[in-house]
């Protein structure tokens, strides 16, 4: 029998269904809900309440668990490269060899950004944030591809996706690029996706460039970390902005911005910010794990803790050990990351932080990577983007292939009741 809930109004009991997932998770589905009472719940930010159905991420916080279609973080990370994980969110099963392969000459195909392009990043001024950047050239990108994409098409699908996978990997890096005044670069065809990042970030034309490995796997993983997480701020709104029918690139762009605050996207930008913080006041790591234990105290310890992972952050695990090798092959002698590991070490064995669970995350980590590869703090941001796009177009995919309705919240009002106009004297 299926179980259901009961709810009871001015003496009148309603029963809606409660819903089971794939791992056991439960809701009340309340779709009727208004229709049948005329009463509406709310539930700021959404904490409380499920705004789709989805096949693409399971995440657990209480148990630390994060898995892309069943398949959890930690085999995917060892396993599987960036494109692999990217064509599994989308499509919805790991790629064949032969797949891979084409899915990687496909996005080749779409890699030459329109040169009309650079008459957009020349409108900006060097100091412009590169995040703000990134959006306008995505938002431009659907003026050089006008036609919506028929996503009951396969084919139209398929070419969409690898359009976007190729082009936001290259506009992402101008942002880069116009920052530093230095000449825009182009995908190189003979190289990797991730190998290419690192070209495109890099590359000058008075010098041969050749990342590491290690380096280069550092990165890939990274990537396939933040590739998706669930039904976040940036990734919600993409599904929203898409559900009105808006384009692929307009979609996308709406995430990029929702991303960029600080409360998502921005965790590992404000982490290097706080390091750099401690560093100017004498580096006295000490003294701030003290202040982050007093609670009259308003400073917080960023990078540390997760607002869904009550346990640990799974990522952190795996991306801890790509940052030790990153760190020992560039021989990196920073004392902004000497601070970090200070932190670090203190943290995993103080039993405050310890009790709380407050474990450093991956966006700790991640600063500490992008820190030792010279990427400005503020490209830190548009490092997530690149790995969270396969996640948002996978999202923005099945979204509209699951035909769901445009997304509109409702509100409960409490502003002036009905009254006379009268002009003031």
């Amino acid at each position: 029998m299926s179980k259901t809930a009961t709810i009871e109004i001015d003496g009148k009991r309603y029963e809606f269904p409660i819903i089971k997932g794939s791992e056991n998770e439960e809701a009340i589905d309340i779709k009727k809900l208004r229709d049948l009472t005329g009463i509406i719940t709310l539930d700021p930010g959404y904490k409380n309440s499920g705004s789709c159905t989805s096949k693409i991420t399971f995440l657990d916080g209480e148990l630390g668990i994060l898995r892309y279609r069943g398949y959890s973080i930690e085999d995917l990370a060892e396993k599987a490269d960036f494109l692999e994980v990217s064509f599994l969110l989308i499509f919805g099963e790991l790629p064949t060899a032969e797949q891979l392969e084409q899915f990687e000459v496909d996005i080749r195909k779409y890699t030459l950004v329109n040169e009309e392009m650079k008459s957009i990043i020349d409108g900006f001024p060097r100091t412009a944030h590169p995040m703000g950047v990134l959006a306008a050239l995505t938002s431009a990108l659907t003026a050089f591809n006008p036609k919506s994409v028929n996503v009951d098409n396969d084919k139209e699908m398929y070419q969409a996706v690898c359009k976007t996978m190729g082009k936001f990997l290259v506009i992402a890096t101008w942002t880069y690029r116009k920052s530093m005044g230095y000449p825009l670069n182009y995908y190189d065809n003979t190289k990797g996706y991730v190998e290419n990042f690192m070209n495109l970030m890099f590359k000058l034309p008075t010098e041969p460039y050749k990342a590491s490995p290690i380096v280069i796997d550092a990165l890939d993983k990274l990537f396939i970390l933040h590739a998706d997480h669930e039904q976040n701020c940036s990734t919600s709104t993409v599904r929203m902005v898409g559900s009105s029918h808006a384009g692929l690139f307009a979609s996308i762009s709406a995430g990029v911005s929702a991303l960029w605050g600080p409360l998502h996207g921005g965790a590992n930008q404000a982490v290097l910010e706080m390091l750099e913080e401690i560093h100017k006041n004498g580096g006295d790591t000490d003294a701030y794990m003290a202040k982050a234990k007093d609670k009259e105290d308003p400073f917080r310890l960023m990078g540390f803790g997760h607002r869904v992972y009550k346990s640990f952050d799974p990522r952190a695990q795996i991306i801890k050990k790509a940052a030790n090798e990153v760190l020992e092959t560039l021989g990196v002698d920073d004392p902004i990351l000497a601070i970090a590991k200070k932190l670090e070490a203190a943290a995993l064995e103080d039993e405050y932080f310890k009790s709380r669970n407050l474990y450093p995350n991956v966006d700790f980590y991640s600063g500490i990577i992008y820190r030792a590869l010279g990427i400005p703090t503020d490209m830190f941001t548009v490092m997530f983007a690149i790995g969270r796009l396969p996640g948002w177009i996978a999202q923005w995919k099945e979204m509209r292939e699951n035909k769901e309705p445009i997304g509109r919240p409702r509100q409960i009002y409490t502003g002036a009741a009905l009254r006379d106009f009268n002009k003031p004297e």
